[in-house]
């Protein structure tokens, strides 16, 4: 009970102390407030760059191309061989007859040209199509050793240069994010030192009445968790609002449908219990260091 007591009188006085300040205060949540806006910005982008690399890897297909001349039993055979390879979750088979319907269907040229062969003539090769993939050269250089195998393409060199260019960015980003909550943790604390100078005479007070230094520290650290709550609130609410609203103007994808965007939902909600995290973790640090360091409490 008398635990709960101190707690509440600490939370009302630092509820007190952000009132009493307020001009610094709006100081420190305008910080926390621009930085977590950008952090915002920063979790979506690397996320959804981290979504898109998936994607891609999992919507390209290899393709075997066999030997035109093979037997059922070299083409069970070779099916067997590819099962064999982990990373793999599905794999189709096409016969000649297959591919050339769907050219066929494609061009009235092709069309024109195809008709003219039959199953035993076809200069097309049946294929094994392999999707949903991880290591994508690797597995491809595995097929193409199969014996049976004639040619394998999945768009080599674009897919390995994309995959690259998506986990460059995605480094930036959380880079990005880990140095603006440093920064934000640094301004805020420069911030609450200067409140914490301002009330200087306050604290020599409560020490000459018997004030411990840990009751001296608390409300301040309480202060810095207000101002972090307070300094979330703004950005929680454009990145719920803001990417709710790109989400529909672009219909869930940028460009074109192999970029897609995550879903809001439950994305926004969890980007919004991260920034409340960040804000009071980042207010409450700030406030610490600046008692402990500055007035060497």
């Amino acid at each position: 009970m008398k635990v709960c007591r101190i707690l509440g009188r600490n939370i009302r006085d630092s509820f007190k102390g952000v009132i009493r300040n307020f001009s610094l205060s709006l100081a420190s949540i305008s910080c926390i407030t621009i930085t977590l806006i950008v952090v915002s910005i920063s979790i979506i982008l690397s996320y959804n760059v981290n979504s898109f690399a998936e994607n891609v890897e999992k919507d390209v297909t290899i393709v075997a191309f066999m030997n035109n001349d093979i037997t059922d039993e070299e083409k069970d055979d070779v099916l067997e061989r590819i099962k064999e390879i982990n990373g793999i979750d599905s794999i189709t088979y096409q016969s000649k007859t297959d591919i050339a319907a769907e050219m066929m269907a494609s061009s009235e040229d092709l069309k024109n040209i195809l008709s003219q062969y039959d199953e035993s003539t076809s200069p097309l090769q049946p294929t094994y199509q392999v999707k949903n993939i991880e290591e994508i050269g690797k597995i491809a250089l595995k097929i193409k050793k199969i014996k049976g195998v004639d040619i394998v393409k999945y768009g080599e060199g674009m897919v390995e240069q994309l995959v690259s260019v998506f986990d460059i960015v995605r480094k930036i980003t959380i880079g990005m994010v880990i140095a603006l909550i440093i920064v934000t943790a640094f301004l805020i604390s420069n911030t609450i030192k200067i409140t914490i100078f301002s009330r200087k005479r306050e604290i020599e007070i409560m020490r000459l009445v018997g004030a411990s230094n840990i009751n001296i520290k608390i409300p301040f650290i309480f202060e810095g968790l207000f101002l972090g709550v307070l300094g979330s609130v703004i950005p929680i609410i454009i990145t719920t609002y803001g990417y709710t609203a790109l989400y529909k103007k672009f219909s869930g994808q940028l460009f074109s449908p192999f970029i897609k965007l995550i879903k809001p939902t439950p994305f926004i909600y969890e980007i919004s219990l991260t920034l409340i995290i960040i804000g009071v973790l980042v207010g409450m640090y700030g406030s610490l260091k600046a008692v402990r360091k500055h007035l060497k409490i």
